[in-house]
C-alpha cells in the first residue's frame, strides 16, 4: 500500500486546503512529500504514530506562532468576539476613548532615510521603543489599543454598556476616565525619553498630543469571510479625535463630556481651547517624589489575548487534533488581515520579524461620507446601515484586490470613515499608479450605487438643502518615499504600517476633494497622464507643506 493512501496521510489531506494558504512554501512542500507510515500490521503502531506526529510538529509550531502574531495584529474587540463566539452584527460600546498623535516623526524619518537599510533599522528601533513604552502604560492602566492610525493611536478604557439606554453607570465611567487621565499623564512623562533623539543633522524631539472623550459608540464586522474589517461607528469616536486635534503637544486634553465625569478634587485643570480642559500634572510632593499613584490594573477584563498553545501529547492523532483547533482560530483572525500582509506574516512567522524599508508606493485615501454618520441619526434601521457598509466594503476591497492593491483599514474620520489603500507595498508592480487610479474610478462608481438604508417605522428624512448626495466619497492619491515596517511592541500589539509625509499629504489631498472627486498629486499625474484624463487645478495649499502643490483632478 502506498504511503499516499495511509490513514495518516488521508488525515493530513482533510486540512490540506487550509495549509496551502497558511504554511510557508517550503514547509508545505516538506509536509506534502513526507513519507507517511502505511499502517502495516507488522509495524509497531505506537512507534509509527509518534514518528508521524513528529512530521506534523513543524506545522503545529508554525501555526502556533502564526496564531500569536495574528492575535497581536488585531484589537481585543476582535479576539474577544472570536474567543466568545459572539455573532452580533452591531455591538454597542461605552467608555473613555483616548486618541493620540505624534509630532516630529517626519523629520526623524527624513534624517534616517539617507542611511538606507541601516537608517530604516535605526528608525524602527526608536519607533518600537516608543510604542512598547506607550502600550505598556496603556495596558497596565486597563486600556485597550483599538487602532494604529499611522503613528496615532486610538485607545479604549471600556465599561459595561447599560441595558437601559436612558441610564449610565456613572461610577464606572468616572473610573474609566480617571484611568485614561492617569495613563495620559504617564504617557506624556514617558515622552521625555524622546526629547533629543540624536541624528546626523542634530537632535530631533518627538512630542505627543492626547485627547480624551467619553461616551457610547458602536462596532461591527463588515466584509466577507475572505476579507473582513472591524469598524467603529458613532460621533463619540469622531469627538475623541477632535479632542486630540484641539489639544496641545505635551498635554492631556479633555472634552467637556469627559470632564464632567472626572473627580475634580483629585486633578487640577487649566482651560484649553473653547470646550476643552487641559490636565495639570502636579503629582509630585515637595521632594519631587511621584504621587500619581499605582496603576489601576483591572482585576477582570472583558477581553483576552490568545495564550500560547503547548503540545503535551506528540502522537499523530493528538497533534492533528491540535492543528485542527489552531486552524479554526487562525482562519477567523486571518480574515481581518489583507491577503498580501497575511502572506508576509506567514513567510516571516519563524523569524517573527519583517525588515523595515523606505519604498515609494502609491497611497490612496478614500473618505466615505454619509453612511457611517447615519448610526447616530436614529432614523435609519441599524441592520440596514451595517448591511450597506458591508456590501460597499466588500465591493471596494474587490476593486483594490483585483489590481494587486491592499485595502489596509477603515478608520473613523472627523467626517465619515477613511479607507486607507496601498499600491506597491508589500508587493510592488511596475505600474502601481495606473492600478491605483483605475481602482479609484471604480470606487467612485461603487459609492454612487450604495443603497440608502430603510427608515425606521414612523421616521422621516429631514430636508437637506446642501445639494450633496446623502452618501458620497472624496479621494486623494499620491506617491513618494515612505517608511514601511512592522511597528508597535515587537512582543505584543503591533501591525504592518506605512508612514511618512507622503501618507500625510495623501490624507490632506483627500480632505480637499469635492463630492465624488479624485485629486492626484503631480507625481501621480506624470505616471498616468497618457492613459487617463487629468485636469490641472493649479497650486493648492495643504496643511504641513511649506509651499503650494500642483494638484490635478482625475476625471476618466
Amino acid at each position: 500500500m502506498s504511503y499516499l493512501s495511509s490513514p495518516h496521510f488521508k488525515k493530513v489531506e482533510e486540512f490540506e486546503p487550509d495549509l496551502r494558504i497558511l504554511l510557508p512554501a517550503e514547509l508545505y512542500a516538506e509536509l506534502y512529500v513526507a513519507e507517511w507510515t502505511d499502517q502495516n500490521p507488522e509495524i509497531d503502531q505506537d512507534t509509527a504514530s509518534r514518528d508521524d506526529g513528529k512530521k506534523l510538529k513543524p506545522v503545529f509550531d508554525h501555526l502556533g506562532a502564526l496564531q500569536k502574531i495574528l492575535s497581536d495584529y488585531t484589537s481585543t474587540l476582535i479576539t474577544e468576539k472570536r474567543v466568545e463566539n459572539a455573532q452580533s452584527h452591531l455591538m454597542k460600546r461605552n467608555g473613555a476613548l483616548m486618541f493620540t498623535d505624534l509630532a516630529g516623526f517626519t523629520k526623524l524619518m527624513e534624517a534616517n532615510a539617507k542611511d538606507g537599510k541601516k537608517g530604516a533599522e535605526n528608525l524602527l528601533t526608536i519607533f518600537n521603543d516608543y510604542f512598547t513604552n506607550i502600550i505598556e502604560i496603556v495596558t497596565k492602566a486597563g486600556g485597550d489599543l483599538l487602532e494604529f492610525t499611522g503613528d496615532a493611536l486610538l485607545i479604549l478604557f471600556q465599561v459595561p454598556v447599560s441595558k437601559d439606554d436612558a441610564t449610565e453607570n456613572k461610577d464606572e465611567i468616572r473610573k474609566a476616565v480617571g484611568k485614561a487621565v492617569r495613563a495620559g499623564l504617564r504617557m506624556q512623562r514617558a515622552m521625555k525619553a524622546y526629547s533629543a533623539i540624536p541624528t546626523p543633522g542634530g537632535p530631533i524631539e518627538l512630542k505627543m498630543r492626547i485627547g480624551i472623550h467619553s461616551g457610547h459608540f458602536y462596532s461591527a464586522d463588515i466584509g466577507t469571510p475572505r476579507r473582513r474589517e472591524h469598524v467603529l461607528l458613532g460621533k463619540n469616536v469622531q469627538q475623541a479625535k477632535k479632542t486630540e486635534s484641539n489639544g496641545k503637544n505635551g498635554e492631556v486634553n479633555l472634552s467637556l463630556e469627559a470632564f464632567q465625569h472626572i473627580e475634580v478634587d483629585k486633578f487640577q485643570f487649566k482651560e484649553g481651547e473653547p470646550g476643552y480642559m487641559l490636565v495639570v500634572d502636579n503629582f509630585h510632593d515637595e521632594k519631587g517624589n511621584d504621587t500619581l499613584g499605582d496603576y489601576e490594573v483591572m482585576a477582570k477584563t472583558s477581553t483576552r489575548r490568545f495564550a500560547s498553545t503547548v503540545l503535551l501529547d506528540k502522537s499523530f492523532n493528538a497533534v492533528a487534533a491540535q492543528i485542527d483547533e489552531l486552524l479554526k482560530a487562525i482562519k477567523q483572525l486571518a480574515s481581518f488581515i489583507p491577503t498580501p500582509v497575511l502572506n508576509l506574516l506567514i513567510e516571516s512567522a519563524a523569524k517573527r520579524k519583517i525588515p523595515a524599508e523606505f519604498p515609494s508606493p502609491t497611497i490612496m485615501f478614500v473618505n466615505f461620507i454619509g453612511l457611517p454618520e447615519m448610526i447616530d441619526k436614529g432614523i435609519y434601521e441599524e441592520d440596514g446601515i451595517v448591511g450597506s457598509f458591508n456590501e460597499t466594503f466588500a465591493r471596494i476591497n474587490a476593486a483594490v484586490e483585483k489590481r494587486g492593491g491592499v485595502l489596509k483599514k477603515v478608520t473613523y474620520h472627523l467626517t465619515g470613515s477613511d479607507i486607507v489603500i496601498y499600491f506597491g507595498v508589500p508587493t510592488a508592480h511596475t505600474n502601481d499608479p495606473l492600478r491605483a487610479v483605475s481602482a479609484a474610478l471604480d470606487i467612485v462608481k461603487i459609492v454612487r450605487d450604495v443603497k440608502i438604508p430603510a427608515l425606521k417605522p414612523g421616521k422621516t428624512e429631514p430636508i437637506d438643502d446642501s445639494g450633496k448626495p446623502k452618501i458620497y466619497c472624496q479621494i486623494g492619491i499620491n506617491m513618494g518615499d515612505t517608511f514601511v515596517a512592522e511597528i508597535g511592541d515587537p512582543r505584543g500589539r503591533r501591525e504592518f504600517n506605512v508612514l511618512g509625509d507622503t501618507v500625510n499629504t495623501t490624507a490632506r489631498l483627500m480632505s480637499r476633494a469635492e463630492v465624488n472627486q479624485i485629486l492626484i498629486s503631480e507625481s501621480v499625474q506624470k505616471e498616468v497622464d497618457e492613459k487617463y484624463q487629468c485636469t490641472p487645478l493649479g497650486n493648492m495649499e495643504l496643511k504641513g507643506k511649506s509651499a503650494p502643490m500642483p494638484i490635478f483632478e482625475l476625471t476618466q
